[in-house]
C-alpha cells in the first residue's frame, strides 16, 4: 500500500482504503468502446500507484485483474471574464480484465 502518510493515518480498518483509491468510473462513448475488448476505466487518487488499483479493483468488484494502465491528464488553465483558473489534475487507470471475467458497473458497490 503506497499511500501517502496522510492517508495511512486516517485509515481505521485495512479495507477502508480500497474505497479511497477508485474515485469513479468513468462512462463516456470511448471507454464503453473499451468495455468490448474486456477493459474498464475509472478515475484514481493522483498518488495511487498500479498494484494499489489492481488490489482495490480485485477486491471491490471479485474480478481477476490482468493488466493495468495509468494516465496522468494535467490540468488545463480555464479563463472566465477577468479571472483565470486552473482545472484539477487528473489520473484515469485503464484495466484490462483476465479472460473470462466481466464487470457491471450499473449495479454499485456492496
Amino acid at each position: 500500500m503506497k499511500l501517502g502518510r496522510k492517508k495511512k493515518q486516517a485509515a481505521t480498518h485495512a479495507q477502508d482504503w480500497h474505497y479511497d483509491v477508485i474515485v469513479s468510473p468513468v462512462i463516456t462513448e470511448k471507454s464503453t468502446a473499451a468495455g468490448e475488448h474486456n477493459k474498464v476505466l475509472f478515475n484514481v487518487r493522483l498518488d495511487a500507484s498500479k498494484s494499489d488499483v489492481k488490489a482495490a479493483v480485485e477486491k471491490l468488484f471479485n474480478v481477476k485483474v490482468a493488466k493495468v494502465n495509468t494516465l496522468v491528464r494535467m490540468g488545463k488553465t480555464r479563463r472566465f471574464r477577468n479571472t483565470l483558473g486552473k482545472l484539477s489534475d487528473t489520473k484515469k487507470a485503464i484495466i484490462t480484465l483476465a479472460e473470462g471475467q466481466t464487470l457491471n458497473l450499473e449495479g454499485g458497490v456492496k
